[in-house]
């Protein structure tokens, strides 16, 4: 049995329009993280999936928020700062528990939080698999938005992700969890030596440790 009420939706109008947040509340919550989805998916990613159903068990209530775009149904994300512009509507609902907030997302939802972290006072920032650069462009870096956060920021990142393997990152403010052989979506080849339960207790067991140390 999990510590935990999940799924408790809430819909946000917000300029950008209508976006959703599903609640993974723990019993006693001293923090809550926000995850923002990516630019070709929702909030069924994996590592999004396995954080929400690990996380409440240990303090840490799960808001899984979908854009507007997405709750619209369309296929494309729009520009980013029509996603900040949807992330920082939604941003009320996530502080109104009065506890401190970690803005997240895997992606493009990664790059949101880091761009809004300082304005909107989050607590620190989890960013899953960073788009470091586009596939093949190393020389297109977004490295200044990462670096640009603010506040205490954890990157999780697949050994083999095309967007910007961990070697590749710059030297920063920042903690790094690696994912042995992770593509994008933290997805481990058959042949990998992990296999995809062992590569998501990575992901949820790096992000554990690091909000322990959040205080």
């Amino acid at each position: 049995m999990t510590d935990h009420v999940t799924e408790i939706i809430e819909t946000i109008d917000t300029d950008a329009g209508t976006a959703r947040v599903t609640w993974h509340r723990a019993r006693k919550a001293r923090l809550v993280l926000a995850a923002g989805h990516g630019a070709g998916g929702g909030i069924e990613a994996r590592d999004l999936r396995a954080l929400a159903a690990e996380l409440p068990a240990h303090g840490v209530s799960v808001a899984l928020v979908e854009q507007p775009w997405r709750v619209a149904g369309k296929k494309l994300a729009p520009a980013p700062k029509t996603l900040d512009v949807g992330w920082r509507g939604i941003w009320p609902v996530l502080v109104k528990p009065g506890l401190p907030v970690i803005a997240g997302g895997r992606s493009a939802g990664a790059r949101v939080a880091c761009r809004t972290a300082t304005e909107l006072g989050a607590h620190a920032v989890l960013a899953l698999s960073f788009p470091l650069h586009p596939p093949g462009k190393p020389e297109k870096s977004r490295a200044d938005e990462l670096l640009g956060a603010g506040v205490p920021t954890l990157v999780v990142q697949g050994g083999n992700d095309p967007f910007g393997r961990p070697e590749e990152f710059p030297e920063g403010a920042y903690e790094m969890v690696e994912v042995p052989y992770g593509d994008h979506g933290f997805a481990v080849p058959k042949r990998a030596p992990l296999d995809q339960d062992q590569a998501l207790k990575v992901i949820t067991d790096g992000v554990l440790k690091w909000t322990s140390s959040l205080g």
